[in-house]
């Protein structure tokens, strides 16, 4: 046990064990000798017969490299390598599981949703959650790392005759869309050719939506994907959306404007229904004052189901510009608070849901297999809890285990490097 000072008090941490696991003691013994190392000869066979190299020439050199490796680390035993040093190697950067020689030699020919995505959280913020500025900066910096799911908050300006893209109900400083929209373009495919994804949470009315529209079409023309139908039966495959921008959000049914803070009461109240209280913890410092936001902006980023419209509303929204709703190629479902219904597969239609880490957590327990099922033909999102303020990230492999293809993290940078 360590002990570590956790802000005014003291916590008792086991510490993790940097043992070679039983698998990886059962690899090394079948290849040492009789003094218990792992000689170059053998290191040799092992990464032809274990590691993949198709020639003597590429063996001798990853043995090689192993045991300089092995030399520096002071990992060597009589002239050969110890279970120390293999495992050390073994976890090691130059040991990657993806071999960055090879490029892309997956096949890329199945539905999108069979694949893994990287994608971004507030994806154009500079810094934390509340108080950093907006900038079109970290969305390159995250193309150019391999990012294909893009999100940008879309919200009206203070005149409300513009869009602009900043996280909403905070104190973020806003950027204006079209210079976002000008960056992808630059370096949507600098990194992959394979798609980018706009996820956008929309707060707009109806002819701003068709001013997005416009703006959409007019930069990126024909990278931008439109479906030949509205409703998809299956995604097309990696390969062929190659060079595409793909529009992702809900369709334009509403007019998204700021919700009243007792409809945001009750949006939280129905998941807590549904869902149970969250057991309060004590893990930030900062968490009282996130509170205060937290609840307000995860059910629109979920995309939960909103309330009936009024009569006025219903009235604008008559001869709207449908240009809109025919750009989004991936709708994302309205949560009814019902994971029973939000999670059942329509067999004539594929579509994207969104959840909060929180509500994740707790689905992955009572519907796990659900959730499994409903990943094989449909886009699953998980996007970080609202109190992670410093845009820290929870472990993604609980998404992956699930299949959620689209595991969103936050990469916030203050500048290009």
């Amino acid at each position: 046990m360590t002990t570590y000072r956790v802000c005014c008090f003291l916590r008792r941490f086991r510490a993790a064990s940097n043992e070679p696991s039983e698998a990886v003691r059962d690899v090394f013994q079948a290849y040492t000798d009789g003094a218990g190392v792992v000689r170059e000869e053998a290191l040799r066979r092992f990464m032809r017969e274990v590691q993949g190299e198709t020639t003597d020439a590429g063996a001798e050199a990853a043995a090689r490299e192993v045991m300089a490796f092995a030399a520096e680390q002071r990992l060597l035993k009589k002239g050969g390598l110890t279970a120390e040093g293999f495992h050390r190697w073994l976890c090691h950067n130059a040991n990657a599981a993806l071999d960055p020689r090879r490029g892309v030699y997956q096949d890329m020919g199945s539905p999108l949703s069979h694949y893994f995505i990287y994608t971004g959280h507030n994806s154009y913020l500079t810094g934390n959650q509340l108080s950093s500025g907006c900038s079109e900066r970290p969305i390159v910096k995250a193309l150019l790392d391999g990012v294909r799911v893009i999100e940008l908050d879309l919200w009206p300006n203070a005149a409300k005759d513009q869009v602009e893209v900043l996280h909403g109900r905070t104190w973020t400083s806003p950027v204006e869309l079209i210079k976002c929209l000008e960056a992808i373009k630059e370096h949507a495919f600098t990194s992959s050719p394979y798609p980018v994804i706009l996820t956008l949470e929309d707060h707009l009315t109806p002819d701003l939506q068709a001013k997005v529209a416009k703006m959409l079409k007019e930069t990126f023309g024909d990278m931008l994907y439109i479906s030949e139908s509205e409703n998809m039966e299956e995604f097309p495959s990696p390969d062929e959306l190659k060079g595409k921008v793909i529009i992702s959000t809900k369709p334009p049914k509403e007019y998204l404007q700021t919700k009243s803070h007792k409809e945001e009461a009750a949006a939280d109240k129905a998941e807590e229904g549904v869902w149970g209280e969250e057991i309060s913890d004590d893990r930030a410092p900062s968490r009282q004052m996130s509170e205060q936001y937290s609840g307000k902006y995860e059910a629109e980023e979920a995309g939960e189901e909103e309330p009936p419209d009024g009569e006025a509303e219903k009235k604008a929204r008559q001869g709207a510009d449908n240009e809109y709703k025919r750009l989004i190629a991936i709708q994302l479902t309205r949560r009814k608070h019902d994971m029973d219904e939000d999670l059942k597969v329509d067999p004539e239609k594929v579509t994207r849901m969104s959840l909060g880490e929180k509500a994740y957590e707790k689905a992955i327990v009572s519907h796990g297999a659900h959730i499994i099922r409903f990943t094989q033909r449909n886009l699953l999102r998980i996007f970080p809890r609202s109190t992670r303020i410093t845009s820290s990230n929870y472990n993604p492999m609980m998404g992956w285990r699930y299949g959620a293809q689209m595991v969103a993290a936050n990469m916030q940078v203050t500048a290009l490097q």
